[in-house]
């Protein structure tokens, strides 16, 4: 066996553990104790044993210690203490002080702030954490990231709903605690307990971010000025996944059709539509080139979204698959996946189970990696018309993979939803460069902001007429 493949299958099994421990209440005592026994009958084994004893021996303790390590690194991240959950449902007012750590969720008639903490205060004694909370508070006024609050108000429990698991989809992105319209109200850093509460990392972080949000809301707004709506609502959405201004029918008319991934950021889509921008460039570069300035628009794309986790992972799975296009060396790049999958279940074990984008975007790209030489071979003989065939390709062995994950989590799937992508997902990366050329002249000049962002239109108002067709079947 190979070193590469050695540590391919340790990957695998430290997966397996975190798996385990994700599904199985498993005591880290038992682990350690099998982990230590095994450890030190291989180093016995290698001793006295055979060369090919002790190489068996220490593998299959490796894989006994890797297995361990997961299933252990997904108990340290259950026993992580949080000081606020211990205002959590104790029916009374507690003040906060901390700043909005992500882009607020505007919704039809509210909005989600989640909350940075620094301060628990109380009426004589002041707690320094370093916590999150998920604040659900009116539609206005409107609040930006970066903003210091103090708030006053209930924290709760999250709580499960019927078929979903609430509680852990949040606690992956650490929140343990919830506030219903609280009081809020807006301070200033002189109002912190310690004048350098906030560290200079994470004010820099701020100051950045807080810019590329204005940025952001100046473009969309640019968006909507140039294309009329619905129309740009939607392409806003594909090109920096704002769900907000799209209508409710429409959204659910994408979700019917298993096409919401194109206004969602996930791996496979990034993937799509980086091979398609990649593919336009070709036209007018060298493919090296055209290759460099697709992963470019890749990290600006990320940078301009928020560059949450889920986004930065996504982009790491898309480019990873870019690059095995590019050297045609697929099943070479499996380490190369495998080890960005697992490096981001150990930094955080609960995406495994309970973040359903971080598991589409792996399958899907598994499949881009290994389906899709198979379902090619199949289609020798069809003409890449426009880059339709491979584009049907990487649909069929994306959905094939992720269509397990589907019905485990939304409890459908429409056989039409593969037609409806094959349709649609060659306009995307069109519509993306079209919305993005208008939403700059709209800046700039608005009129021919206009002309450019009627292309955009026609391509947005394609895929709904597409969705909304295969919706009204279903």
């Amino acid at each position: 066996m190979t070193k590469s493949k050695i540590i391919l299958v340790l990957m695998i099994a430290f997966v397996l553990g975190v798996a385990s421990g994700s599904f199985f209440d498993i005591s880290e005592k038992p682990v350690l104790i099998i982990a230590i026994v095994v450890s030190s009958i291989v180093a016995i084994f290698y001793k006295r044993g055979s060369r090919v004893l002790s190489f068996k021996a220490a593998f299959i303790a490796f894989l006994i210690l890797a297995f361990s390590a997961g299933v252990l690194r997904f108990d340290i991240s259950e026993s992580k203490t949080e000081i606020l959950t211990n205002f959590n449902d104790i029916n009374s007012d507690v003040q906060l002080l901390g700043y909005i750590a992500s882009e607020p969720q505007r919704l039809i008639d509210k909005q989600r702030l989640l909350l940075q903490i620094k301060e628990i205060r109380a009426s004589d004694y002041v707690i320094f954490t370093d916590e999150k909370v998920l604040i659900t508070t009116n539609l206005y006024p409107e609040f930006g990231y970066g903003d210091l609050f103090l708030i006053e108000g209930k924290l709760q429990s999250p709580k499960n709903f019927d078929d979903f698991d609430y509680i852990n989809y949040l606690a992956k992105d650490g929140i343990f605690s919830l506030a219903y319209y609280p009081k809020i109200s807006k301070v200033s850093r002189d109002d912190f307990s310690r004048p350098k509460e906030i560290a200079i990392l994470e004010n820099l972080k701020i100051s950045l971010f807080k810019n590329i949000f204005k940025v952001k809301k100046v473009f969309e707004e640019s968006v909507e000025r140039v294309i009329a709506e619905p129309n740009a609502a939607l392409v806003n959405g594909i090109l920096l996944g704002s769900r907000q201004n799209i209508p409710q029918d429409l959204r659910e008319a994408f979700n019917k059709t298993g096409t919401t991934h194109i206004l969602a950021i996930s791996g496979y889509n990034i993937t799509i539509i980086g091979l398609y921008i990649s593919f336009l460039l070709t036209f007018f570069m060298r493919r090296q080139k055209a290759f460099w300035l697709t992963v470019l628009g890749i990290i600006l794309f990320t940078i301009l979204t928020g560059a949450s986790a889920s986004v930065v992972r996504a982009a790491i799975m898309g480019i990873l698959v870019l690059v095995a296009y590019r050297e045609g060396r697929f099943y070479s790049m499996t380490n190369s996946i495998i080890f960005a999958g697992a490096l981001m279940i150990a930094l955080n074990p609960k995406i495994l189970r309970f973040d359903v984008g971080f598991q589409l975007s792996f399958l899907a790209t598994l499949g881009l990696i290994y389906l899709s030489p198979l379902v090619r071979d199949k289609l020798e003989r069809v003409p890449n018309l426009l880059n339709f065939k491979e584009n049907f390709i990487a649909t069929v062995s994306a959905q094939i993979m992720v269509l397990p994950i589907i019905l485990y989590n939304f409890g459908r799937f429409s056989i039409l939803s593969l037609p409806a992508n094959v349709l649609i997902l060659p306009a995307v990366p069109l519509t993306m460069f079209f919305g993005f050329i208008a939403g700059i002249l709209g800046l700039i000049w608005s009129q021919f902001g206009q002309v450019v962002g009627l292309v955009a239109w026609f391509l947005a108002e394609y895929e709904i007429l597409i969705v909304k067709l295969f919706s009204s079947i279903l």
